[in-house]
């Protein structure tokens, strides 16, 4: 497992447990792997999700950290959704 996918895995976990996300998603890292999201938490996998984020490793890592919002990445191309929207849209909002 890639460096950025296990850090972000202790990103996320610590904004997943602030929030109340009961869906299940997936971050596809371009060239680094996968991440799921559940309502137990991150973990590093690539399992079938209710949505599934891309994008590359550096626009990724600015969501996670707050310097890109998801929305905003998402409008300008950098970020692609496939499945349920309106999970995406939560998750959205446990990262911003």
């Amino acid at each position: 497992m890639s460096d950025i996918v296990n850090q972000a895995v202790v990103i996320l976990n610590e904004k997943l447990n602030a929030a109340d996300f009961d869906g299940t998603a997936k971050f596809d890292i371009q060239g680094e792997g996968a991440i799921m999201m559940d309502s137990t938490g991150a973990r590093a996998g690539d399992e079938p999700a209710d949505v599934t984020l891309s994008a590359d490793a550096d626009t990724f890592q600015s969501i996670i950290e707050g310097d890109t919002n998801p929305t905003a990445a998402f409008m300008s191309g950098k970020l692609a959704v496939d499945g349920d929207m309106g999970m995406a849209m939560k998750l959205a909002a446990v990262l911003a």
